[in-house]
């Protein structure tokens, strides 16, 4: 056994309990990938990271786990690993900036602040829409996606699946009163998202509110999380969708995104498509836990 540095922080939080929990171990050298999915197993935390040195050109390095398998890039860990690695000492920004090495490569990081009123915003990998039509299996997927839908009142966009390192089956609604009412079916969530690889199904609809412009879900059943706090990389995917379509809230660049208040964490994620079309999610890390594991 290695005594590691572990840290637990709440992501896209205002204070401690809010937001979406992850596990960071901050000295995560000397495990195989093995180890790895087995702690982020026994964490049971949607996401669970872990720091290595970083390769030439980034300031530090991450590998992301779910309880089932390894992503390439995930939103919540991504902000939460510039977080940790800052107040571990382990980067120093420049500027206000990092760079963030991950499966998905290299990806810019913005700070602006110190310690819990820090905001930190990372630069998503870009979205692409996956075309299921195009696979041999395309009625069943077809079939299953019907039997998730069934139940809800769609907008006029179509579902549709997204790839940005994690991948998303994306659902608007048609107001936001009914993504904060809706009992997913999870069994066939689980199902759909099996067959395609994915992550997870994400609902969303605008929201007229006063501190934010769409209301967000995330179901995760295959990885045993019926229902993911708050999520960066599927709330980077939407953006992305709204954008290629025109319909970004307000007709803007920017807006926030609130996701679990459904699960008593109340997160907010700040979002932003730049000049070039990028996304860039962002909010506060609050630090919950720190200590050691033997592992």
């Amino acid at each position: 056994m290695t005594l590691r540095r572990y840290l637990q922080v709440d992501v896209f939080a205002d204070r401690p309990g809010a937001g979406n929990p992850l596990g960071v171990v901050l000295n995560g050298d000397g495990l195989d990938s093995a180890a790895m999915q087995a702690f982020a197993a026994w964490t049971n935390l949607s996401e669970t990271i872990f720091l290595l040195p970083p390769v030439e050109g980034a300031d530090y390095r991450v590998r992301i786990f779910t309880p089932r398998q390894e992503l390439a890039f995930a939103g919540h860990p991504s902000v939460g690993a510039a977080w940790a690695a800052i107040d571990a000492g382990l980067a120093k920004p420049r500027d206000g900036a990092l760079v963030q090495d991950c499966a998905a490569g290299l990806l810019p990081v913005r700070v602006a602040g110190e310690g819990a009123r820090a905001t930190v915003s990372v630069r998503a990998p870009r979205s692409t829409r996956i075309d299921t039509a195009a696979r041999e299996d395309a009625a069943a997927i077809d079939a299953l996606l019907a039997a998730v839908t069934a139940p809800l009142r769609l907008s006029e966009r179509p579902p549709a699946l997204w790839d940005n390192g994690a991948r998303w089956w994306l659902l608007e609604l048609s107001d936001a009163a009914q993504v904060r009412a809706l009992q997913p079916d999870l069994v066939a969530i689980a199902a759909l998202t099996r067959a395609c690889g994915a992550v997870g199904l994400a609902v969303y609809a605008y929201a007229d509110a006063t501190d934010h412009q769409l209301a967000v879900r995330a179901f995760c059943p295959a990885d045993n999380i019926p229902e993911d706090p708050v999520t960066g990389s599927a709330n980077a995917s939407i953006a992305a969708q709204l954008a290629q379509a025109g319909a970004l809230p307000s007709g803007g660049s920017g807006y926030v995104a609130s996701q679990g208040r459904e699960l008593g964490r109340d997160g907010r994620i700040e979002v932003r498509v730049d000049e070039d079309g990028e996304v860039w999610i962002g909010g506060r890390v609050q630090a919950v836990i720190r200590g050691r594991a033997d592992w």
